[in-house]
């Protein structure tokens, strides 16, 4: 589980900003929506973030989203750019390496990454681990006369000379210490167990324009558990829809070109046909009718898409990132939707961007006071990222959303 994260000089973050899961005192939903995931650490499973447009609230996401990205991103030459983005209104900012910092944890150990770079080079990237109170280094990469330098801690990471040396030529200075890994195949427990969990905790970030729906095909086609979900999930969210079928359709093959090799490589791309099955009253007789799902709404869509993701991260206990996670749903099945992720308990984790405050309506009734946080963009064009939590006198506010309407917490217009 992620614990937290620093972010400093990346889009609009100018000035270090903290991200954390952290859990409060609070009790509330505690079976539900805290995990202890190790003595004492009480991690949140859900965070939502509230803020005026182009305030950055998206950006929060998309830094998590460049660590996924990053960390899998095998460069070629030196040539390419990391595609980190620094803060650009200020022409300091401008010329220096954006920073990272993730606490999370794996398998009850705590773990802290630190990554420094520019859009050309990394220039610090180090992971630690406790086994106690004290960090113990794992390996540090530094940015040492135009090259990458790894040192590793050698009581603890055990390679010979010669899988050092494989590592260290394929990790190019652009490109992540772990992507690097990867190609060179060199087996380290204790930093494949890392490697793995970052390759595979992440989902994609989501955002209104991503459609979800032919991940969610490919799965149905060949799940009926996942199948059996979906169904029960509609029926339960007061939908008409009775039963979803997927079939597989014939693709025609497509060659595919690649550098190195003199014939290209023949690929047969699965394409899919899903079916609504929708229950429908004519006077006192029920009738069945099938719609493709191109006809449905693009709420039904969407739903059909997010419904499929979370189980998906939920199965894994990975984490989910989605940006305006209302777009095209009605309140009502947002709240159902929130529900239903709580309702199943586990390690996974999800971050969301959010316009609509109905939801506040609903604290300490379906939302935890520290689970919200707020954006905030300065006149300098740098964002501000706090707490609900660290207002003052929450116990006596009457209504949370009224409060945030009148601009108590800021992040408003």
């Amino acid at each position: 589980m992620i614990q937290e994260l620093k972010i400093k000089n990346f889009l609009s973050f100018k000035d270090e900003v903290r991200f954390n899961f952290e859990a409060t005192k609070d009790t509330f939903a505690d079976e539900y929506q805290v995990f202890e995931v190790a003595p004492g650490i009480r991690l949140l499973r859900f965070a939502m973030v509230y803020g005026a447009n182009a305030s950055g609230k998206s950006n929060l996401l998309k830094a998590f989203e460049f660590l996924r990205s990053f960390w899998k991103k095998q460069t070629r030459n030196i040539e390419e750019t990391t595609s980190v983005i620094p803060f650009l209104f200020d022409k300091k900012t401008v010329k220096e390496p954006s920073r990272f910092e993730l606490v999370f944890y794996v398998g009850g150990i705590k773990y802290n990454y630190q990554l420094e770079l520019d859009e050309g080079q990394v220039y610090l990237e180090k992971l630690n681990y406790y086994k106690s109170v004290q960090p113990t280094m794992l390996f540090v990469r530094e940015y040492k006369d135009g090259m990458s330098v790894i040192v590793y801690n050698n009581s603890v990471v055990k390679l010979s000379p010669t899988e050092k040396e494989k590592i260290s030529v394929e990790c190019l200075k652009n490109m992540s210490f772990f992507a690097a890994l990867g190609k060179a195949n060199v087996g380290v427990p204790e930093l494949n167990t890392v490697r793995r969990w970052m390759m595979t905790h992440f989902e994609k970030m989501v955002d209104p324009t991503l459609s979800l729906t032919e991940k969610a095909e490919e799965k149905l086609s060949n799940d009926t558990v996942f199948r059996n979900y979906l169904v029960e999930y509609f029926k339960n969210s007061h939908f008409d829809i009775s039963d979803i079928e997927t079939q597989a359709v014939d693709a025609t093959p497509v060659e595919v070109p690649f550098e190195r090799i003199t014939r290209p490589i023949v690929l047969t791309i699965k394409t899919y046909r899903t079916f609504f099955e929708h229950l429908i009253s004519n006077g006192e007789e029920k009738e069945k009718y099938k719609l493709p799902i191109y006809l449905e709404s693009y709420g039904t869509q969407r739903i059909f898409g997010l419904a499929s993701a979370i189980y998906d991260v939920q199965k894994r206990d990975g984490f989910l990132m989605v940006d305006e996670i209302e777009a095209s749903l009605h309140p009502r099945f947002l709240e159902y939707l929130l529900f239903e992720y709580f309702n199943n308990k586990g390690q996974s984790q999800m971050l969301v961007t959010i316009h609509d405050d109905s939801l506040l309506d609903l604290v300490n009734d379906l939302i935890r006071k520290d689970s919200i946080w707020f954006t905030e963009k300065k006149a300098s064009g740098t964002t501000d990222l706090f707490r609900l939590t660290e207002f003052r006198g929450l116990n006596r506010v009457a209504s949370i959303r009224s409060a945030y309407r009148l601009g108590r917490f800021g992040a408003t217009m």
